[in-house]
């Protein structure tokens, strides 16, 4: 998964020195009659490159520098796996810059409600992120490090994102709470919609300032596009760049139906396959583009499918796994999944088998929907018998084994009250945070003081 590199041979020497000979053609006359060396064509001027403490931005006499906007590429790259190339670095700058003037507005307007972060805060979603992600706790920053990003870069975006969550609560104020009488109109509304089709969509929602000129948005999400086709996690790139409330949930909609979406988008989700990655082309909606994933699509009122509870042993490798060079610690790594797997019979010897290894992941991972893993994962539990550990499954980090302890049929359709608050407060918070950034950029000061280059 690779990038194309940066391409500069569309500046070939003979281009480079038209110039020159265009502009003397008498001299070029001269000399040949004088019998005069030719010309040594002029030399392309060296590139400079831009300090890192150059000022991007002014936003309200806080300045936004370049070095703000490399790290932020940087922790994008780390967060997807993906390498960042100049020519990706030059297309992604644009909408960084733009996002992070949103996140100075909004750090702004944290400051001036003294809405003060604990750091026990962000250290809890740092915990979270190491969680995620399979890392043993305090690792993060060794990684962050080896690529070059600052632990302040991603310290700085999560205090904005838990700072941005209390404002929303302190302008929804009493909307902020969702009543019993709230949870039985929309339940009783999904009652009259039984037999017509729901979606469960993801989204990356980039915004358009000015409808008339929207070449850069409309670059950038096709950027956006392209790094997804490559293997970017839908969700991850929706938590950098969504400029919707659902980027805090990687773009989740949840579950919505056709008249609560945009008829463009209605259009779209109708024809796309459900769960395998696919991604649509750019939407245009009120605002900006959009793009979306659907994870999945049913009946109102009728999706029968199974929840399946399951434990994991996780047996590590000491160093990141090169299929060239395999280790004689994973050799012998393989070799005890191997011994795990032949006398591992029961969910309580799995817990025990993973405790054993230093739960370096989490022996419960907690219930889940079978239909809705992905392909892979499905293929994995699909037909395993209840009580039998699965195949080894191989990863860098080191080796999974998964048991089914059990398989219960649901009908997923039926929501959950919770569930249904969680949506309604979805809804009111997008609608006030969409207000709120519009009333932070229409009261601003901002100067874009230095254009870099390719942005």
């Amino acid at each position: 998964m690779r990038l194309r590199p940066l391409t500069l041979a569309c500046c070939s020497l003979t281009a480079l020195a038209l110039p020159v000979c265009a502009a003397a053609p008498r001299a070029a006359l001269a000399a040949t009659h004088h019998h005069a060396p030719a010309a040594k064509p002029a030399p392309a001027p060296e590139v400079q490159p831009e300090p890192d403490d150059m000022i991007v931005a002014v936003v309200n006499s806080i300045p936004l520098t370049k070095r703000d906007v490399d790290n932020r590429g940087k922790l994008f790259a780390l967060s997807t796996g993906l390498p960042v190339s100049d020519d990706l670095m030059a297309r992604l700058r644009p909408q960084i810059i733009r996002q992070m003037i949103d996140e100075k507005l909004r750090t702004q307007e944290i400051l001036s409600r003294h809405i003060n972060i604990a750091p026990e805060q962000i250290a809890a979603a740092i915990g979270n992120i190491e969680k995620r992600n399979g890392m043993p706790e305090g690792t993060l920053r060794s990684h962050l490090a080896q690529d070059g990003v600052s632990l302040t870069t991603l310290i700085d975006q999560l205090r904005v994102q838990i700072g941005w969550i209390q404002v929303l609560r302190q302008e929804l104020g009493p909307r902020s709470r969702v009543s019993a009488g709230d949870i039985a109109q929309r339940q009783a509304a999904l009652k009259r919609e039984e037999g017509r089709t729901e979606y469960e969509i993801s989204e990356i929602f980039v915004k358009v300032d000015d409808p008339r000129h929207s070449e850069e948005e409309l670059a950038f999400t096709n950027t956006v596009i392209d790094e997804l086709h490559k293997g970017a996690p839908f969700p991850i790139v929706a938590a950098q760049f969504s400029q919707s409330q659902t980027a805090l949930d990687g773009g989740s909609m949840g579950w919505v139906q056709e008249d609560e979406l945009d008829p463009s988008v209605v259009d779209i989700v109708r024809q796309m396959p459900v769960g395998v990655g696919a991604v649509s082309n750019p939407i245009t909606v009120p605002g900006g583009f959009l793009i979306v994933s659907l994870n999945g699509k049913r009946v109102v009122g009728k999706e029968m499918g199974h929840m399946i509870d399951i434990r994991q042993v996780f047996v590590p490798f000491d160093t990141p796994l090169d299929p060239q060079h395999v280790t004689p610690q994973q050799e012998a790594a393989l070799q005890k999944a191997m011994h795990i797997i032949q006398t591992t019979h029961s969910c309580t010897e799995m817990e025990a088998a993973n405790k054993a290894e230093g739960e370096k992941r989490p022996t419960n991972p907690g219930e889940m929907p079978l239909e809705r893993l992905n392909p892979q994962m499905q293929s994995v539990l699909a037909d395993l018998p209840i009580g039998q550990a699965s195949r080894p499954m191989v990863s860098r980090e080191g080796i999974d084994l998964l048991m089914v302890c059990a398989k219960t049929e649901k009908n997923f359709s039926n929501r959950s009250p919770s569930e249904i608050a969680d949506q309604l407060m979805n809804e009111r918070v997008e609608q006030t945070a969409r207000q709120l950034d519009s009333d932070l950029h229409r009261r601003a000061m901002i100067d874009m003081h230095v254009k870099l280059k390719g942005a």
